[in-house]
Formats: C-alpha cells, sequence, structure tokens
C-alpha cells in the first residue's frame, strides 16, 4: 500500500498540476495522501516533514531567486534585453537568422537574466528576423528553447542558474564545477541542435514553405493567462505576471550598457568562487548561531548571490537614465520570484515526504541498482523526476533531497569526484523536464502563437535529444577520465 500511495500522490501532483491547479495547493495535498496510503501520521508529515524541507529550501535559495529576478526585471525595463537581442540580429540576423536567436537567448540567460524576460523579449526579434528570412515560424520555440534552456542553463560553467545552484550545497562544488565536462557538453547541444535546426530550415524552403500568418496580442494573452502563470512559475524562477508591472524604458539601452551587467555576473561569479572565498577565515560558521556548516556548503549560493548583487547595481548605474520608474520596477522584480520559489520549495516538501515513507526504500534500492555505476543512477533519477515534475529545479530538489547524502558516500567509496556529479544530476535535469507538460515549454508555445502539433517535435530535437547526448558524453569521459 506505500508504495502505491507514493504513485497515486505523484500521479495526482502531474495530473492537476498539468491541468493549471496551483502547486501550492497540490504539493501538501499529493504529500497526504502518499502517507495515507502508507499509514503515516498526517499532521506530523506536513508540519514536520513538509513545512521543514520547503522552509529548508527557501533558507538556501530564495536570495538566488530575489535577485536573479530583480536583475532580470530591471534588464527588461531598462531596454538592456531588447538591446542585446538587436545587436545580434543587427550583427548576424541577415544571413545568420536561427545563430542569431540561438545566441541571443544564450547570451542573455548565460549572464543571468531570467527565461520568461528572455522570452517576453527575444520573440518578437525571433518573429520579425525569421518573417524577412521567410523561415517557418514553427522552428522559433525550438531556436529559442535551444539558446536558452539547454547548455546555458545546465552544462556552461558558472552559469547562475538556480539549477546549476542547487547542487552545490549537497556536494559542496562551486558553479563551475567540471568546467571541462561543461564546455564540452555545450558544445554538443549547441552544434546538434544547430544542425537540427538548420537541416528543418532546408527542408522546409525545399517543400516551399514560407514564414505562415502571425497572429496580434499573443504576447499580452500570454503574460495575463493563469494557466500559463501556474505552470510557468514552477518551471522557472520568475512569475510572468510581473513583466506587466513596473516601467519599460521606450528606448533601448546603448549596447555596451546592456551587456556590461551580463559580464558582471559571470566575472564576479568566478572571482568570487575560485579567488575571494577560499581566502576567507569563516570558521564562525560553526558556530551554532550560524547552523553549524561549513563554507562548502555555502559557498556556491554566496558566489552567484553576490554576482547578481553586483549586476545589479551595474545595470542601474549604466542605465539609471531609462529606469524612471526605480522602485516599481524593483518591486516587480521583488514580487515575480516569490511564486516561483514558493512553489519549487512545495515540490521539494513533497519529495521530502516520499522520500520519508517507508515504500521509498523500494524506490531507492531500484535506482541504486541500475546498472552503469553511480552517475547512470543519478542521471537517471534526475531524469524521471525532472520529467514527472516537469520542473527541472523541483525535480533535481527532490532526487538530492531524498538521495544526495547516499550519492556523496557512493563517491566517497567509489571515488568519483563531487564536481563530476554536480555536472551529471544538472544536466539531467535539463533533458526530460522538456516534455509536454513543462511550464517553459507551455508558455513559450503561448507566446508564439503555436501548439505542440506545431512546434513540439523540433523543441524535442533540440532540447531532449540533444541534452542527453551530451549527457551520455559527460558520463562516458567521466567514467574513463575522471573530472576535469
Amino acid at each position: 500500500m506505500g508504495l502505491l500511495g507514493l504513485l497515486v500522490g505523484l500521479g495526482l501532483l502531474v495530473l492537476f498540476a498539468f491541468r493549471g491547479w496551483s502547486v501550492l495547493l497540490l504539493a501538501p495535498f499529493a504529500a497526504l495522501v502518499a502517507a495515507l496510503f502508507g499509514g503515516e501520521p498526517l499532521l506530523a508529515n506536513l508540519t514536520q516533514v513538509f513545512m521543514v524541507n520547503a522552509a529548508g529550501f527557501l533558507a538556501q535559495f530564495f536570495p538566488i531567486f530575489l535577485l536573479g529576478a530583480v536583475f532580470g526585471k530591471l534588464m527588461d525595463d531598462s531596454g538592456a534585453v531588447t538591446s542585446v537581442a538587436g545587436f545580434m540580429a543587427e550583427r548576424l540576423g541577415e544571413r545568420r537568422v536561427i545563430l542569431a536567436v540561438v545566441l541571443a537567448g544564450a547570451l542573455v540567460t548565460y549572464g543571468g537574466v531570467s527565461l520568461f524576460v528572455a522570452f517576453f523579449v527575444i520573440v518578437p526579434m525571433a518573429r520579425s528576423l525569421f518573417r524577412a528570412a521567410s523561415i517557418p515560424r514553427r522552428l522559433i520555440p525550438a531556436a529559442i528553447v535551444l539558446g536558452t534552456s539547454t547548455f546555458t542553463m545546465s552544462a556552461l560553467p558558472g552559469t547562475p542558474s538556480i539549477q546549476n545552484a542547487i547542487p552545490m550545497p549537497f556536494f559542496g562544488t562551486t558553479p563551475f564545477a567540471a568546467p571541462g565536462h561543461g564546455i564540452i557538453a555545450s558544445l554538443i547541444m549547441l552544434v546538434t541542435g544547430l544542425w537540427w535546426l538548420h537541416r528543418a530550415e532546408a527542408a522546409a524552403r525545399r517543400a516551399g514553405e514560407g514564414y505562415g500568418d502571425d497572429a496580434d496580442g499573443l504576447i499580452e494573452q500570454a503574460a495575463a493567462d493563469e494557466l500559463v502563470r501556474e505552470r510557468a512559475t514552477t518551471a522557472r524562477e520568475f512569475d510572468p505576471a510581473e513583466l506587466q508591472h513596473g516601467h519599460r524604458s521606450d528606448r533601448p539601452s546603448p549596447v555596451l550598457n546592456a551587456i556590461a551587467p551580463l559580464v558582471v555576473v559571470v566575472t564576479v561569479n568566478l572571482v568570487m568562487s575560485l579567488v575571494v572565498l577560499p581566502r576567507l577565515d569563516v570558521s564562525y560558521l560553526a558556530e551554532q548561531r550560524f547552523g553549524e556548516t561549513s563554507l562548502a556548503a555555502v559557498a556556491g549560493v554566496w558566489s552567484v548571490a553576490v554576482a547578481l548583487a553586483a549586476a545589479i547595481v551595474t545595470t542601474i548605474a549604466l542605465n539609471r537614465a531609462r529606469l524612471p520608474a526605480l522602485r516599481r520596477t524593483m518591486d516587480a522584480g521583488a514580487n515575480a520570484s516569490v511564486l516561483p520559489a514558493f512553489s519549487v520549495a512545495s515540490l521539494v516538501g513533497f519529495g521530502a515526504v516520499v522520500a520519508s515513507l517507508p515504500a521509498f526504500t523500494i524506490v531507492r534500492d531500484w535506482v541504486l541498482a541500475i546498472e552503469g555505476g553511480p552517475l547512470v543512477s543519478l542521471a537517471v533519477a534526475t531524469n524521471v523526476l525532472a520529467a514527472l515534475t516537469g520542473s527541472a529545479s523541483g525535480g533535481l530538489t527532490i532526487a538530492l533531497d531524498a538521495l544526495g547524502p547516499t550519492y556523496v558516500e557512493l563517491a566517497a567509496r567509489t571515488g568519483i569526484n563531487l564536481s563530476l556529479m554536480h555536472r551529471v544530476a544538472v544536466i539531467g535535469s535539463g533533458t526530460l523536464d522538456i516534455l509536454p507538460h513543462n511550464g517553459a515549454v507551455v508558455s513559450l508555445l503561448a507566446i508564439c502563437g503555436l501548439t505542440h502539433r506545431d512546434s513540439y517535435f523540433d523543441i524535442v530535437m533540440v532540447g531532449i535529444v540533444t541534452s542527453l547526448l551530451a549527457l551520455v558524453a559527460v558520463i562516458a569521459l567521466g567514467s574513463a577520465l575522471g573530472s576535469f
């Protein structure tokens, strides 16, 4: 009965989340259903397991949600994201339209801009470029997914994405974990994804397929759509509803002013991770008032938080004239972080309840018994949970909350570097999360005015297949050569 309850709870969570129900309601309900089937005390599971673990996630990661959303909103309202996208379109658009869209998305998301901010800026640019080049608009979502939701989310060393931050407290790693593997994985995703998109473009031209018909008002409708909002906030760290608040500049930022904050994010993150924090005396962290923790457990989050804070200051300093309603912009960014953070925290609470049930030992033993060693079983666990929840961050946190200490022990016993574990876990979470019910996929299709029938196959090819190829390569290289 316990295992049945686990499956029923998970099934209810997936089914109703796909129908647009709030995860804030669904996750505790599904957790209690699983506990009920297992004959476990309901109130104790709700207050002592679900809430404690959800609160623990917020305590660790809310600064990154908050600062990332504020930074994204400032970049949007100052016209910086528009400027970066326009720069890429001007330099590459006439001859290499698809590459321009992919690189525009990659540049802003690797620089710390929230995914949904990028969506709402890059989609209009992509529509204009694709229309001028007579490339089918059904390929726009795949091009944007490749640039924003693959290698810059899970593979590029130092990416400030929440997915890259989640393993750091578990494994004591930094945002730059296994940089060699991350660069190789990024190249595999980018090259194979571009190959597929250019192949699809060539096939469309041979068939005489043009751009197609556009509809007006799609972006505004998607931003106000409650169903899109509920699905989106479990997928990434920005609430799309807040894009309508604040005050967007009527003129784009100068391109150097727009790119500078993105460079600051990467540079400060690198310096904090590899130079500053390792040299600090943080023995005080062992005190009870600081949670009796260690630098390894907090350094990664500290690095990303400082990098985003520095980028916020840089954005304001360089673009103050284009931020006439600074308080409203920053308020909107702060508000945009709350629902996504609490939604993912609720998924974490659900996972903690499931992991505490006696029946979960069956699942754990099955995962650990997968042939191929700890790297393969970790990849499978993160893939499956990300697929079921439709959230890379939610699936990754559930997997590491339940199995993280076990994998740390396995790594010590088998000699696997924890940085390699980190990279495999993050790339694994960013593959099968891009299933049809994923909030980012649903939101992007709504913004583009397209359906799953129109565009989802190409999204699978550039989002799932390329990431799986990269994941296999990283595991193979890691098994043969170790972490580098």
